[in-house]
């Protein structure tokens, strides 16, 4: 059998063992503490990386152009509002699978 066939092959059975892990784990009413921490994690970058990034572009703008209001603070409150709604929206497309 050609190396190639054996490396696609060990990697379907790797895919496929992982799918069976993932779908018991769904199924089983125990619930993993982990997974919970990994949640949580994963919500809080989801909140932090828009609103670092809106930070930035009000640095950015205060930087460049002069305004009697400060485009950072207006950005960093665009940025977390947009961040909690990926964070929703993320949470929920989860919850319904």
């Amino acid at each position: 059998m050609p190396p190639e066939r054996e490396h696609r092959d060990e990697f379907r059975q790797q895919i496929g063992r992982k799918m069976r892990q993932k779908r018991r784990s769904r199924q089983s009413k125990f619930f993993n503490p982990w997974f919970g921490v990994g949640t949580f994690g994963l919500v809080g970058w989801a909140v932090t990386i828009p609103t670092l990034i809106f930070i930035a572009l009000g640095i950015w703008i205060d930087a460049t152009w002069e305004s009697p209001y400060s485009w950072t603070l207006m950005m960093l409150f665009v940025g977390v509002v947009l961040g909690c709604l990926n964070a929703w929206f993320w949470v929920q497309r989860e919850s319904d699978r």
